[in-house]
């Protein structure tokens, strides 16, 4: 019998009811700050994913023995973040509902607050485990509190202090780095740091949300992002450190913005394709 030609991320071909991890997209970047485009990421990564195999060299792990749910992308409403924030919160609402993993592929970095709002009602306890070149923690990006140069801010308002550790974060008004110091546990340009939260999360069991803006890859990696920030780690730094932050108890998780034709060489959204691939593994058990 024939199938619906649906196109989903390479190994992702688990049915609903038998998965484990359900991934699902968020085209959305109408408060991209500077160059658009994260909206097409979603589909430019399942597209491409067929580049890879299903196998990792770097886990000793396939694809293919994983129950993954691949749902697509959601329809978003591209004049008001708030709509689909909500459209977003309750995908990720109903996937926790049913006791499975939600794992999103954004997008820009906004698309993580309706996520973790989510998250955050079922596991109140929640921290965040946040991978970027920027601290994303301005009040308001001008006059819109909705923005994603403000995600991590949001995400304090619900978590509140020392919940969110930031990782690699490399630029920022002088403003959010005065508010890190005191709200947030931020560390700055690498991934010093990791292993004593890590350590400390795993021995308490605390949830984790883990989300990974790629820009955080020095723009030789990965320049097709629209605010690339000169700096940055390699991707061999990057699968260490997502490998470690799996060893948490995380209960969500998210890449986001890859904007795939500012690098019409491809690249980036390999990239993002073996960064997803990695991910997916390395919290699937």
């Amino acid at each position: 019998m024939l199938k619906p030609n649906i196109e989903s991320f390479i190994g992702c071909d688990s049915d609903y009811e038998n998965a484990d991890i359900v991934l699902f997209g968020t085209p959305f970047d109408s408060t991209t700050s500077f160059r658009p485009g994260a909206r097409f990421g979603c589909s430019a990564i399942r597209h491409e994913s067929f580049g890879l195999e299903t196998f990792s060299p770097y886990q000793n792990k396939d694809l293919t023995d994983c129950r993954i749910f691949d749902s697509g992308d959601l329809e978003l409403c591209f004049g008001k973040a708030e709509l689909a924030l909500q459209d977003i919160e309750d995908r990720a609402s109903e996937i926790l509902k049913d006791n499975k993993l939600p794992v999103m592929i954004g997008g820009e970095h906004l698309v993580t607050l309706g996520s973790v709002r989510a998250v955050y009602r079922k596991y109140p306890d929640l921290h965040i485990i946040h991978f970027d070149a920027h601290a994303d923690l301005r009040n308001d990006y001008l006059g819109a509190e909705l923005s994603h140069a403000c995600v991590m801010r949001r995400c304090h308002d619900l978590l509140g202090d020392n919940r969110i550790h930031q990782f690699c974060i490399r630029s920022g008004e002088k403003a959010e780095f005065v508010f890190a110091e005191k709200h947030t546990d931020i560390h700055l340009f690498s991934f010093d740091g990791l292993d004593e939260v890590v350590e400390y999360l795993q021995q308490s069991q605390i949830p984790v949300y883990f989300t990974i803006d790629l820009d955080c890859l020095d723009p030789s990696v990965f320049s097709g992002t629209g605010t690339p920030e000169a700096g940055g780690v390699p991707f061999s730094q990057l699968l260490t450190a997502l490998i470690k932050v799996s060893r948490t108890n995380i209960v969500g998780a998210d890449i986001n913005e890859l904007a795939p034709m500012l690098d019409s060489s491809g690249v980036s959204t390999a990239v993002a394709c073996k960064v997803l691939r990695e991910l997916l593994l390395a919290v699937s058990h």
